[in-house]
Formats: C-alpha cells, sequence, structure tokens
C-alpha cells in the first residue's frame, strides 16, 4: 500500500509540473514578441523547435524498436501525424498569439477533446451521445462568452477574430493528430513515436524559417540575446520536459487522474497572464472559463464503455475510435 501511495504522490506530482510547465507556454511566446519585432512566429517557432529536436531525436533513438515489421503506410502516416500535429498546430497557434491574449488562446486550445470527440464520430461513425453534446455546448458556449466580453468593436478593432480563427484552427490540427495517435503507437510504441513525431514537426519548423528567410544564420545573430534564450527555454523547459514529466505521470496514475490535474492549467495560465502581462477578465469571461472547463471535463473523464475495456488491442485500434487522451496540448 505504502508503494502504491508513493506511486501515486510522485505521479501527481510530476503531472502538476507538467502542467506548470504547459501554463508558462504562451506567457513566453508573448515575452518574446515583445522584445523585438524581428521575433515573429516562424522565427520563435523554430528557436523552440532547434532546442527540442537533439533531445526527441534521442528519445527515438533509445526506445525499444517494435518486433513487428514498420511498412511504408505506417512511416506516412507518422510523417502525417507529425507534419499536421505538432508543426502545423504549432504555427497557428504561435500566429495566433500575435493577435489575442494568453487567456484566451489557452481556453480556446483547451477545447481539442471536443474535436477529438467529433471527428472521431465521424472517422468511425459512432454516434454521440446526449451527454457528450451538452458538454461540447458548454465549452464552446464558455469559449464565445470569453471572446465576446472583450467587447464588439474589440472583436474587430485588434484583430482578435482572426487571432482566434488561428488558433482554433491549430486546435483542429492538434485533435486530427490525436485520431491518429492511437493506431501509430500500436506500430511505433509510444515512447518512440512521440521521439519520431516530434522529430519531424522540429524538423519541417526549421526547414520552413530556412525557406522564408533569406539569410537565416545572419538573421539569428541579429536577434537580441534574451530572444534566443527565451526560444531555447521554449523548446525545453515548455515542450521536451513537460511533455516527458506528463507520460511518466500517466503511467503512475492513470489518465483520468492526469486529466483532473491538468485542468488547472488553463486557470494557471490566466493567473501568470494577469501577473506578468497585465492581461485581465471580467466577471462573465470567468464564468465562461468555468464553462470551458467543466465542458471539457465532462468529456475527458467520461467512463469508458463497458464492451471497450473487454475488447483486445486489435480490435482497439481498427474498430474503435480512440480516447480523448488526458494531456496538455503540446503545441
Amino acid at each position: 500500500m505504502s508503494r502504491f501511495n508513493s506511486a501515486a504522490l510522485l505521479g501527481s506530482i510530476l503531472v502538476l509540473i507538467s502542467a506548470v510547465l504547459f501554463a508558462i507556454k504562451a506567457i513566453l511566446i508573448k515575452f518574446t514578441y515583445q522584445l523585438s519585432p524581428d521575433a515573429d512566429a516562424v522565427t520563435v517557432l523554430a528557436l523552440r523547435m532547434m532546442s527540442a529536436l537533439p533531445f526527441f531525436m534521442a528519445i527515438a533513438f533509445i526506445s525499444k524498436k517494435v518486433a513487428h515489421k514498420i511498412t511504408w503506410q505506417d512511416w506516412g502516416l507518422l510523417l502525417l501525424a507529425g507534419f499536421v500535429g505538432y508543426y502545423l498546430a504549432s504555427i497557428l497557434d504561435f500566429m495566433g498569439l500575435m493577435y489575442v491574449s494568453a487567456s484566451l488562446e489557452r481556453i480556446i486550445l483547451f477545447l481539442y477533446p471536443t474535436l477529438t470527440v467529433i471527428a472521431s464520430s465521424f472517422i468511425y461513425g459512432q454516434k454521440i451521445a446526449p451527454k457528450v453534446w451538452i458538454a461540447i455546448l458548454l465549452s464552446y458556449g464558455g469559449t464565445l462568452i470569453v471572446m465576446l466580453g472583450e467587447g464588439w468593436k474589440a472583436l474587430h478593432a485588434t484583430n482578435l477574430l482572426l487571432g482566434s480563427s488561428l488558433v482554433f484552427a491549430g486546435a483542429i490540427a492538434y485533435a486530427m493528430y490525436l485520431v491518429m495517435t492511437p493506431t501509430l503507437i500500436n506500430r511505433f510504441g509510444s515512447w518512440r513515436f512521440t521521439g519520431l513525431a516530434m522529430s519531424v514537426a522540429c524538423l519541417a519548423a526549421i526547414g520552413h524559417y530556412i525557406m522564408i528567410t533569406p539569410q537565416p544564420v545572419q538573421h539569428l545573430m541579429a536577434l537580441p540575446e534574451k530572444v534566443i534564450w527565451y526560444g531555447l527555454a521554449l523548446g525545453f523547459f515548455c515542450t521536451v520536459l513537460p511533455a516527458t514529466l506528463l507520460m511518466q505521470g500517466i503511467a503512475r496514475i492513470g489518465s483520468s487522474q492526469a486529466a483532473l490535474i491538468s485542468a488547472g492549467g488553463p486557470i494557471l495560465t490566466l493567473l501568470l497572464a494577469v501577473a506578468f502581462l497585465g492581461e485581465h477578465l471580467n466577471a462573465v469571461q470567468w464564468l465562461g472559463c468555468a464553462l470551458n472547463i467543466f465542458g471539457v471535463l465532462m468529456i475527458t473523464l467520461a467512463p469508458k464503455k463497458p464492451n471497450d475495456s473487454s475488447n483486445n488491442s486489435s480490435n482497439n485500434s481498427s474498430d474503435q475510435p480512440p480516447a480523448v487522451p488526458a494531456m496538455e496540448n503540446l503545441t
């Protein structure tokens, strides 16, 4: 019993630390944008991925290889997952943060479990239960309240609609990645898949930066030193480290408990944004945040159907929709 309690305590601490580190991400990005006009979304994302790439390549290299044969179709799906799920989702998120507050960005991104459920229902042809529809309506209604709380004039004057649309598109891209995840984990293994998919995303982000920047090396050298350090911090402290801690935490306490702990992430981001970025939310917007988080938790913590647990892994990989992972959006 003592060993069980120790493992649960350690797992909870790991998940809590990962939630804190994930919550800091948007704050660091906003700080970086303020440091230099040359620190745009593509540049900051490239810095983040440059620092993260060696770690994810190492994870892919040292991870245990699966016994079965990996087909070209598996590799193709892996490339698609890395490009869409991490690179595309990340660049859209970073671009959106140029127009919206860190608070609103976090609330919009937190919708990704609802998007995963909707996408899975179309792909696997399963009906969405009425309780889940209620949860979806609560989540999107809460997000809409947060947006409209800025005022109708502010929506147009500050490109808030554009930024919100970009962040939401990023959430859609990440949800599509989650739909592909169960199959790829079965084929590659969880750690190796994460390392490979993130390496693909890192290379795509770096390639994007090189393609659109006339003199990329000179451009990086001309950036303020703080921009470089913030970019490196985003790569390790807000990407590699929290992802690793989260996976270790889930292994000890389970996905449902991890989801419950991680649910405090958006609130933490809001508090940090108020403290360090001078952002503020009115009472109605805080109500919208609560509705959003409650709706998402209704989906993430929903108990599995009895027949789901009885199915073997081969049936799950082909016939069943993927469960919503209890983990933060890594973008």
